[in-house]
């Protein structure tokens, strides 16, 4: 396996301590006065989403984890895995609500396809696209006077409740940034 040092670390860089495989969010390199330099960084766990600090010395080394992304179709919710489906070998895995995330799941319809990211065989995260389009079920009525600038709620169908313009009404599509969970625009 190949492995990376204390010079290899950069923002984005994989490595695996422990058997658990990490991201590198952030990274800072210290050169003190007396001593040896080190890095100081921020780590996030690719399997638990939990972000911890780590400082690294020279001489220490990490091995490159084992990672393969593939994208996958959602297929639907049985009460206790989402159901997903492999888009070139009909392969169905399923994963449980936690192993997906409330902030991914909220936006999911089924249909959707989805990155989902895989360490030694076994799944560990989904990622689904920064944008999607999705349809307004439910939303307050316009109301004669209401404010250009102000907001009301909107449920849409994948059950994500959004804040959204006035002039926005029940039965549009909308394009919504799934990483804030915030309004973008009226869909074309």
């Amino acid at each position: 396996m190949a492995t990376i040092g204390m010079g290899d670390i950069k923002k984005g860089k994989r490595l695996e301590m422990d058997g658990n495989p990490y991201k590198v969010t952030e990274f800072q390199h210290v050169k003190p006065g007396k001593g040896a330099a080190f890095v100081r960084m921020k780590i996030k766990n690719l399997s638990t989403g939990k972000v911890i600090d780590k400082t690294v010395h020279a001489g220490d080394k990490f091995e490159v984890p084992e990672l393969e992304q593939k994208t996958m179709q959602y297929l639907y919710d049985d009460g206790e895995f989402l159901q997903f489906m492999d888009t070139v070998t009909f392969d169905q895995i399923g994963l449980t609500h936690g192993q997906v995330g409330k902030d991914t799941f909220d936006f999911m319809i089924d249909g959707m396809e989805a990155d989902i990211l895989f360490h030694n065989g076994r799944a560990i995260s989904v990622e689904i696209p920064q944008t999607v389009v999705l349809k307004i079920v439910e939303t307050p009525p316009n109301f004669k006077g209401d404010s250009q600038g102000g907001k009301k709620p909107a449920t849409l169908e994948s059950g994500a409740v959004v804040q959204v313009p006035f002039h926005i009404l029940e039965g549009e599509s909308i394009k919504v940034d799934t990483v804030d969970g915030k309004y973008l625009e009226r869909a074309k």
